[in-house]
This record gives structure tokens, C-alpha cells and sequence, in this order.
């Protein structure tokens, strides 16, 4: 595989800092239940696939946030990792958060998370998501 040139790796780089930024943006927008705001950063065949192993499709998942069945009250990213593949991105982080299912309050706990990203119509969009939780080795 030959090198990018300083040029191409700029622009590899601004595309990694640029989906970085799109899923802090839709993060952010989760936390504070604006589905207008985190809805055209999902795609239409969105899948979450939730610690517990539900697969939730883009309308359940939005649709729960927005109706307060799902309330994410913390959700802090640490540094996101990014494989940028010309149209297709993968981001890995770990995360603290603290969410409310229903009349369930889940503890803040660390979690991964992988996403799948695919770039449509010139824009980003998450179209795999998957949060694992992170177990303490006693």
C-alpha cells in the first residue's frame, strides 16, 4: 500500500475530525432529546443493537426518545477512534453514561461503542450502532 501524500493525509485527517464532531453532535442531540436535530444523522435502516442485545430500528429508537422511554441523562464520550474508508467510517470510543429505560435507572457505567458509518447523498450517516458494557475483572 503506498503512502498518502501530505495532502491526501490532511484531508483523510479533516475527514476523521469531521465524523468525530458528527457524533459528538449526535450524541449531544440524544442527551437533550432533540430527534430533529439527531434524525438526518441516522440513516433510515438504522440499528442499535443496546447492551442487553435489542435491536432497535431508527423510528423505535428515536420514537422512544422522544416519547421519554429512553432518557440518556449523561453521555460522555472519551476519544474517538476513527477507520475512514474513502465512503464507509467505523469510530470505536468508550463512554460513561447514565441512562433511564422506562421506570429502570441504569447506574453510570462504562461502555464501548462501535459505529458504522456510510457517507449518502454527501453525508454522514450512522447506520450500525452497538454499545457493550464494560466489566470489571474482580
Amino acid at each position: 500500500m503506498s503512502e498518502l501524500s501530505n495532502e491526501q493525509s490532511t484531508a483523510h485527517q479533516n475527514e476523521c475530525d469531521a465524523l468525530r464532531s458528527i457524533e459528538k453532535a449526535r450524541l449531544l442531540a440524544l442527551v437533550e432529546r432533540k430527534v430533529e436535530l439527531a434524525a438526518p444523522l441516522h440513516a433510515a435502516d438504522f440499528q442499535l443493537i443496546t447492551p442487553v442485545g435489542m435491536t432497535l430500528s431508527k423510528d423505535q429508537y428515536l420514537g422512544a426518545i422522544a416519547a421519554g422511554g429512553l432518557i440518556y441523562n449523561a453521555w460522555d464520550p472519551k476519544h474517538i477512534e476513527v477507520r475512514l474508508y474513502e465512503q464507509v467510517a467505523a469510530i470505536r470510543y468508550q463512554s460513561s453514561m447514565q441512562v433511564t429505560f422506562g421506570p429502570h435507572q441504569i447506574p453510570r457505567a462504562e461502555y464501548w461503542h462501535t459505529d458504522l458509518y456510510e457517507k449518502r447523498n454527501g453525508a454522514w450517516q450512522v447506520v450500525w450502532s452497538q454499545a457493550t458494557g464494560v466489566q470489571a475483572i474482580t
